[in-house]
Protein backbone atom coordinates (compact mmCIF):
# COMPACT_ATOMS: atom_id res chain seq x y z
CA UNK A 1 0.00 0.00 0.00
CA UNK A 2 0.97 3.50 -0.54
CA UNK A 3 -0.08 6.27 1.40
CA UNK A 4 -0.72 9.65 -0.30
CA UNK A 5 -1.17 13.61 0.81
CA UNK A 6 -2.58 15.66 -2.04
CA UNK A 7 -1.76 19.24 -0.94
CA UNK A 8 -4.03 22.20 -0.17
CA UNK A 9 -1.59 23.80 -2.72
CA UNK A 10 -2.27 21.32 -4.89
CA UNK A 11 -5.69 21.15 -5.34
CA UNK A 12 -6.71 24.23 -4.37
CA UNK A 13 -5.83 27.95 -5.41
CA UNK A 14 -4.66 28.94 -1.79
CA UNK A 15 -4.22 32.76 -2.37
CA UNK A 16 -8.12 32.92 -3.64
CA UNK A 17 -10.80 31.12 -1.17
CA UNK A 18 -12.82 28.42 -2.02
CA UNK A 19 -10.80 28.02 -5.50
CA UNK A 20 -10.64 24.21 -6.41
CA UNK A 21 -8.63 22.73 -8.62
CA UNK A 22 -10.71 20.24 -10.61
CA UNK A 23 -8.54 19.61 -13.89
CA UNK A 24 -5.52 18.75 -11.37
CA UNK A 25 -7.43 16.60 -9.11
CA UNK A 26 -9.02 14.60 -12.82
CA UNK A 27 -5.51 14.22 -13.86
CA UNK A 28 -3.84 12.94 -10.56
CA UNK A 29 -6.83 10.47 -10.18
CA UNK A 30 -5.56 9.47 -13.76
CA UNK A 31 -2.55 8.92 -12.79
CA UNK A 32 -3.07 7.05 -9.78
CA UNK A 33 -5.15 4.72 -11.77
CA UNK A 34 -2.87 4.64 -14.35
CA UNK A 35 0.01 3.21 -11.94
CA UNK A 36 -1.85 0.16 -11.12
CA UNK A 37 -0.94 0.49 -7.63
CA UNK A 38 -3.23 0.69 -4.30
CA UNK A 39 -3.45 3.69 -2.35
CA UNK A 40 -4.87 5.40 0.80
CA UNK A 41 -5.23 9.52 0.19
CA UNK A 42 -5.64 12.33 2.59
CA UNK A 43 -6.05 15.45 0.77
CA UNK A 44 -5.30 19.23 2.09
CA UNK A 45 -8.09 21.53 3.27
CA UNK A 46 -6.00 24.60 1.43
CA UNK A 47 -8.50 28.00 0.51
CA UNK A 48 -11.46 25.80 2.00
CA UNK A 49 -10.22 25.40 5.35
CA UNK A 50 -7.09 27.93 6.33
CA UNK A 51 -8.41 30.68 5.43
CA UNK A 52 -11.35 30.74 7.78
CA UNK A 53 -9.52 28.64 10.64
CA UNK A 54 -7.12 31.45 10.66
CA UNK A 55 -9.34 34.09 10.98
CA UNK A 56 -10.30 31.92 14.17
CA UNK A 57 -7.59 31.19 15.89
CA UNK A 58 -9.18 27.95 15.60
CA UNK A 59 -5.61 25.85 15.72
CA UNK A 60 -5.97 27.29 19.18
CA UNK A 61 -8.43 26.01 20.63
CA UNK A 62 -11.76 27.68 21.89
CA UNK A 63 -10.91 31.20 23.49
CA UNK A 64 -14.19 32.66 23.03
CA UNK A 65 -17.78 32.72 21.59
CA UNK A 66 -16.98 34.25 18.43
CA UNK A 67 -15.15 31.13 17.45
CA UNK A 68 -18.35 28.73 17.17
CA UNK A 69 -18.75 30.51 14.01
CA UNK A 70 -15.42 29.64 12.77
CA UNK A 71 -16.06 25.65 13.49
CA UNK A 72 -18.98 25.71 11.78
CA UNK A 73 -17.88 27.90 8.81
CA UNK A 74 -14.77 25.10 8.23
CA UNK A 75 -16.68 22.37 9.06
CA UNK A 76 -18.78 22.93 6.10
CA UNK A 77 -16.63 24.41 3.92
CA UNK A 78 -13.86 21.67 3.87
CA UNK A 79 -16.74 19.22 3.36
CA UNK A 80 -17.56 21.15 0.58
CA UNK A 81 -13.83 21.03 -0.97
CA UNK A 82 -14.13 17.11 -0.06
CA UNK A 83 -17.33 16.56 -1.75
CA UNK A 84 -15.63 18.13 -4.67
CA UNK A 85 -12.91 15.99 -4.85
CA UNK A 86 -14.32 12.53 -4.15
CA UNK A 87 -16.88 13.62 -7.56
CA UNK A 88 -13.66 14.14 -9.63
CA UNK A 89 -12.19 10.61 -8.32
CA UNK A 90 -15.74 9.24 -9.42
CA UNK A 91 -15.71 10.94 -12.37
CA UNK A 92 -12.25 9.78 -13.37
CA UNK A 93 -13.55 5.79 -12.28
CA UNK A 94 -11.38 5.54 -9.05
CA UNK A 95 -13.57 4.03 -6.77
CA UNK A 96 -13.13 5.86 -3.41
CA UNK A 97 -14.98 6.70 0.05
CA UNK A 98 -14.50 9.76 2.42
CA UNK A 99 -13.58 8.64 6.40
CA UNK A 100 -14.50 12.05 7.84
CA UNK A 101 -11.62 13.23 10.56
CA UNK A 102 -14.34 14.85 12.49
CA UNK A 103 -16.55 11.59 13.40
CA UNK A 104 -12.89 9.60 13.44
CA UNK A 105 -10.13 10.91 15.18
CA UNK A 106 -10.21 13.41 18.44
CA UNK A 107 -7.14 15.34 19.54
CA UNK A 108 -5.76 16.11 23.06
CA UNK A 109 -3.80 19.76 23.47
CA UNK A 110 -3.56 20.03 19.57
CA UNK A 111 -2.36 16.75 19.32
CA UNK A 112 -4.26 13.36 17.75
CA UNK A 113 -4.45 11.16 20.15
CA UNK A 114 -7.80 8.78 18.70
CA UNK A 115 -7.81 7.92 14.88
CA UNK A 116 -9.98 4.86 14.00
CA UNK A 117 -7.77 3.31 11.68
CA UNK A 118 -9.94 0.02 11.30
CA UNK A 119 -12.00 2.24 8.82
CA UNK A 120 -9.16 2.58 6.41
CA UNK A 121 -8.08 -0.67 6.58
CA UNK A 122 -11.45 -2.39 6.32
CA UNK A 123 -12.22 -0.16 2.89
CA UNK A 124 -8.78 -0.87 1.82
CA UNK A 125 -9.65 -4.47 2.15
CA UNK A 126 -12.67 -4.08 -0.06
CA UNK A 127 -10.29 -3.01 -2.91
CA UNK A 128 -12.12 0.80 -2.19
CA UNK A 129 -9.16 3.47 -1.79
CA UNK A 130 -9.70 5.51 1.37
CA UNK A 131 -9.70 8.94 1.36
CA UNK A 132 -9.84 11.85 4.28
CA UNK A 133 -8.82 15.21 4.87
CA UNK A 134 -7.72 18.06 7.69
CA UNK A 135 -10.76 19.03 9.73
CA UNK A 136 -11.95 20.57 12.82
CA UNK A 137 -12.14 17.91 15.35
CA UNK A 138 -12.77 18.15 19.02
CA UNK A 139 -9.95 18.72 21.41
CA UNK A 140 -10.64 16.93 25.20
CA UNK A 141 -8.39 20.01 26.66
CA UNK A 142 -9.03 22.94 24.09
CA UNK A 143 -12.53 22.18 23.20
CA UNK A 144 -11.42 21.92 19.67
CA UNK A 145 -8.66 22.04 17.26
CA UNK A 146 -7.15 21.85 13.68
CA UNK A 147 -6.43 17.80 12.71
CA UNK A 148 -4.11 18.16 9.61
CA UNK A 149 -3.41 16.18 6.99
CA UNK A 150 -0.11 15.48 8.20
CA UNK A 151 -0.56 14.49 11.16
CA UNK A 152 -3.61 11.77 9.91
CA UNK A 153 -0.50 10.95 7.72
CA UNK A 154 1.78 10.71 10.19
CA UNK A 155 -0.59 8.25 12.31
CA UNK A 156 -1.90 6.18 9.67
CA UNK A 157 2.05 5.65 8.57
CA UNK A 158 2.88 3.99 11.76
CA UNK A 159 0.01 2.06 12.23
CA UNK A 160 -0.44 0.69 8.92
CA UNK A 161 3.23 1.11 7.52
CA UNK A 162 2.76 1.80 3.87
CA UNK A 163 5.57 0.46 1.66
CA UNK A 164 5.87 4.44 0.57
CA UNK A 165 4.25 7.80 1.58
CA UNK A 166 4.40 10.44 -1.47
CA UNK A 167 3.92 13.99 -0.48
CA UNK A 168 2.09 15.92 -3.38
CA UNK A 169 2.31 19.66 -3.41
CA UNK A 170 3.28 22.87 -5.67
CA UNK A 171 7.30 22.58 -5.86
CA UNK A 172 9.38 19.88 -6.77
CA UNK A 173 10.67 19.07 -3.14
CA UNK A 174 11.97 21.25 -0.58
CA UNK A 175 14.50 24.00 -1.36
CA UNK A 176 16.95 26.22 0.69
CA UNK A 177 14.87 28.85 0.45
CA UNK A 178 11.04 29.83 -1.05
CA UNK A 179 12.06 28.61 -4.77
CA UNK A 180 8.65 30.92 -5.37
CA UNK A 181 10.52 34.15 -4.05
CA UNK A 182 13.94 33.22 -4.65
CA UNK A 183 15.56 32.16 -8.47
CA UNK A 184 18.94 30.79 -6.33
CA UNK A 185 17.27 28.37 -4.07
CA UNK A 186 18.04 25.13 -4.30
CA UNK A 187 16.68 21.50 -4.09
CA UNK A 188 17.54 19.17 -1.33
CA UNK A 189 17.58 15.85 -3.02
CA UNK A 190 17.72 13.97 0.62
CA UNK A 191 16.83 15.58 4.09
CA UNK A 192 17.62 13.99 7.35
CA UNK A 193 17.55 15.12 10.58
CA UNK A 194 21.15 16.83 10.44
CA UNK A 195 19.89 18.92 7.67
CA UNK A 196 16.21 19.99 8.99
CA UNK A 197 18.56 21.21 11.95
CA UNK A 198 20.57 23.04 9.19
CA UNK A 199 18.05 25.18 7.33
CA UNK A 200 17.41 28.42 7.88
CA UNK A 201 14.44 29.33 10.03
CA UNK A 202 11.23 31.95 9.14
CA UNK A 203 9.11 33.05 11.98
CA UNK A 204 6.23 33.64 9.60
CA UNK A 205 4.45 31.42 9.53
CA UNK A 206 0.61 31.84 7.61
CA UNK A 207 -0.65 28.00 7.41
CA UNK A 208 -2.86 27.05 10.64
CA UNK A 209 -1.63 23.39 10.48
CA UNK A 210 2.05 24.41 10.98
CA UNK A 211 5.81 25.81 9.10
CA UNK A 212 7.53 23.50 6.78
CA UNK A 213 9.84 22.46 9.68
CA UNK A 214 7.07 21.16 11.83
CA UNK A 215 6.09 19.14 8.50
CA UNK A 216 9.20 18.37 7.82
CA UNK A 217 9.35 16.29 11.73
CA UNK A 218 6.61 14.26 10.93
CA UNK A 219 7.55 12.99 7.86
CA UNK A 220 10.93 12.38 9.84
CA UNK A 221 8.94 9.93 12.11
CA UNK A 222 7.04 8.79 8.98
CA UNK A 223 10.48 7.93 7.34
CA UNK A 224 11.15 5.46 10.39
CA UNK A 225 7.58 2.87 9.71
CA UNK A 226 8.04 2.87 5.73
CA UNK A 227 10.53 2.40 2.98
CA UNK A 228 10.56 5.70 1.12
CA UNK A 229 9.12 9.24 2.10
CA UNK A 230 8.82 11.62 -0.96
CA UNK A 231 8.25 15.03 -2.03
CA UNK A 232 6.96 15.78 -5.26
CA UNK A 233 5.59 18.79 -7.56
CA UNK A 234 2.09 17.48 -8.41
CA UNK A 235 1.74 20.14 -11.06
CA UNK A 236 4.06 18.26 -13.40
CA UNK A 237 1.80 15.75 -15.14
CA UNK A 238 3.23 12.18 -14.80
CA UNK A 239 5.69 13.01 -11.60
CA UNK A 240 3.23 11.53 -9.20
CA UNK A 241 2.72 8.12 -11.54
CA UNK A 242 6.53 8.27 -11.73
CA UNK A 243 6.60 8.15 -8.44
CA UNK A 244 4.03 5.70 -7.52
CA UNK A 245 5.97 3.28 -10.32
CA UNK A 246 9.27 3.88 -8.56
CA UNK A 247 10.62 5.35 -11.73
CA UNK A 248 13.46 7.79 -11.43
CA UNK A 249 12.23 12.29 -10.60
CA UNK A 250 13.27 15.16 -9.49
CA UNK A 251 11.79 15.22 -5.84
CA UNK A 252 13.25 15.15 -2.00
CA UNK A 253 12.93 12.32 -0.31
CA UNK A 254 13.56 12.02 3.23
CA UNK A 255 15.29 9.39 5.81
CA UNK A 256 15.18 8.71 9.18
CA UNK A 257 19.41 7.85 9.47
Amino acid sequence: MILIKLGGSVITDKRRYRTFRESTVRRLAREILGSGEKVMIIHGAGSFGHVVAKKYALHLGRMSEEQVKGVAQVSWDVRDLDNRFMKALADEGLDAVSIVPGSAAKLSEGRLCELDVSKFKDYFALGITPVSFGDVVLDDVRGFGICSGDQLMARLAKDLRPRKVIFVTDVDGVFTSDPHMDPDAELLRTIDRGVLSSLPRSERCDDVTGSIFAKLEHMLDMAESTEEVMIINGNVPGRLCSALRGEELVCSRVRSG
